[in-house]
């Protein structure tokens, strides 16, 4: 596999590589959800392949990180399943062009390292005002945090369009409500896994809660094409 191949090709020392718990510190702030027992489940599927120390510590390196965070992206952006990335990772890694990146469903952007802004760099890149962001957190649409993702970036350069339209950040807090009766469908939906309660199972259900969450984007695009349907008939 491709995560087999890369790893075998890291050189061997220890400087410079990240622990676990370093890689949470790193990620976390992206992925609120990332636990030691995803990581292992990731490094089961074959998607990463730390290094291991001498005493079996598991250690990361720079090129791990990236690729876990492509791996995480992919999932909370694309709500992929894991064995779409692995095959999308090693269509990459083999010089092949995935149909997912050929077809424009993923932004070739995404291969790169995300960049990190802070709120102001933030502002400046969607074209927001200031108040548009502090109004944005309050209506929870964003979350408070020193440093953001591109994710954050589309968000708010959607708000800046859609406050051209007279619709402001707190126009949308029902947005926040509906995620959260989405949850509570997924979280109904896991509890079956969920009460097994070991690492692996853990990270099946975060897998499944994807998959479940994917196909409710499914359901909620078509109805709002349906309903744009009659407002154009």
């Amino acid at each position: 596999m491709a995560a087999r191949s890369a790893a075998a090709s890291r050189p061997s020392t220890a400087g410079g590589l990240l622990s676990i718990g370093q890689v949470l510190a790193k990620l976390s702030p992206e992925f609120p959800d990332l636990t030691p027992s995803k990581l292992r489940f990731l490094e089961e599927q074959q998607l990463v392949s730390p290094t291991r120390t001498e005493s079996g510590y598991r250690k990361f390196s720079a090129a791990d990180v990236d690729r876990l965070r492509f791996i995480l992206t992919m999932q909370r952006d694309h709500f992929l399943r894991l064995k779409v990335i692995r095959g999308y990772l090693d269509d990459i890694e083999a010089g092949r062009t995935p149909p997912l990146l050929a077809s424009g469903a993923v932004p070739t952007t995404i291969l790169a390292t995300e960049r990190r802004y802070t709120r102001g760099e933030l502002a400046r890149e969607a074209g927001a005002s200031p108040t548009l962001l502090t109004d944005a957190i309050s209506a929870s649409l964003l979350a408070a945090a020193d440093t953001y993702g591109e994710d954050a970036v589309h968000v708010l350069r959607a708000l800046v369009e859609l406050q051209r339209s007279g619709i402001e950040p707190r126009h949308l807090r029902g947005f926040r409500a509906a995620a959260e009766r989405e949850l509570g469908l997924i979280e109904s939906a896991l509890i079956p896994v969920s009460r097994r309660n070991d690492p692996s199972s853990r990270a099946k259900a975060a897998e499944l809660a994807r998959e479940i969450a994917g196909q409710l984007e499914v359901v909620r695009s078509s109805l709002i094409r349906s309903a744009l349907g009659k407002l154009q008939s």
